[in-house]
């Protein structure tokens, strides 16, 4: 099916475009090797999102380019959606396209957060183009708005594949704020009913996940689906590699969780949570 665009996304894309400064890219021509995906909606995505990055510099300069672009990704998201939808899934399609400038501008917000929180991070471009915490989270951004649209098995099929490139798996209905930054990324795990705030830092190997489940009480064989079980994280919390935070549990602002944590019960503000009494490690000489 040959999609068509019909709303104004593609006009307040072109218009921030515009407005884009330094650090951030703006119009220059550079011309990069080019990544083809096994999805075409992420190439898509991440030319409507940072066009300079993409090899995309013709929507920067044309506003009919944006719309033909979202003409493409609309005619995969419909295309996607169809198996799963009941009726004719243009509306939806329509009303996810008209959240990209805004998903845009939390993304650039999730840019600034991993420049900031890496001292390893050289420019903005090289968060963009190489930083998988980042493509989990464009992926999962977009997908969050599908699945709040009710396109929720096609959301997760976005995100999924986004964990393949990426070892990042954030659940499609995951509520993510702003300056979000998942460092190395490999390993972590973020479910279904998570709501995370803003100035949040993830580390490797984390798990904001179910303590235990709950059976369904009409088949002893199934769990129950459509509950809370997932932690609330909030403002400016940083968490260490390796740590899990179990359950429908909160987490308050201004909170230090350290590497290898096992977290279960409710952490109030301004508290540092550790591991207090590591192993000791011994050595012995060969021979």
């Amino acid at each position: 099916m040959k999609y068509t665009y019909t709303g104004d996304a593609h006009r307040r894309l072109f218009q921030a475009y515009e407005a884009d400064e330094e650090p951030f890219p703006s119009q220059s021509p550079t011309e990069f090797p080019r990544r083809e995906h096994r999805r075409t909606e992420i190439d898509l995505l991440q030319q409507v999102f940072f066009p300079t990055c993409w090899n995309a510099v013709d929507l920067v300069r044309d506003e009919l380019a944006v719309l033909e672009c979202l003409d493409d990704l609309g005619g995969l998201f419909y295309a996607g959606m169809r198996p799963y939808a009941d009726g004719d899934p243009a509306d939806t399609v329509a009303a996810v396209l008209d959240q990209l400038p805004a998903i845009r501008t939390a993304l650039k917000k999730d840019v600034e957060a991993a420049y900031k929180g890496d001292p390893a991070a050289k420019t903005y471009m090289e968060i963009i183009r190489s930083y998988p915490g980042f493509l989990a989270i464009l992926v999962q951004r977009v997908a969050h708005a599908l699945y709040e649209a009710d396109a929720s098995e096609y959301a997760r099929e976005l995100t999924e594949y986004a964990k393949t490139q990426t070892g990042i798996d954030i659940h499609p209905g995951a509520e993510i704020g702003d300056h979000f930054f998942v460092d190395h990324g490999t390993g972590v795990v973020i479910g279904e009913t998570t709501s995370v705030g803003d100035w949040v830092r993830i580390y490797q190997d984390v798990t904001l996940g179910a303590l235990h489940f709950e059976e369904d009480e009409g088949d002893e064989h199934a769990l129950k689906k459509g509950y809370k079980r997932h932690p609330d994280i909030g403002d400016h919390v940083v968490i260490g590699a390796g740590t899990k935070v179990l359950g429908a549990i909160s987490v308050g602002d201004h909170v230090s969780i350290g590497a290898n944590s096992w977290v279960t019960d409710d952490v109030p503000d301004d508290t540092q949570v550790y591991v207090s009494e590591h192993p000791t490690q011994e050595r012995k000489r060969n021979g």
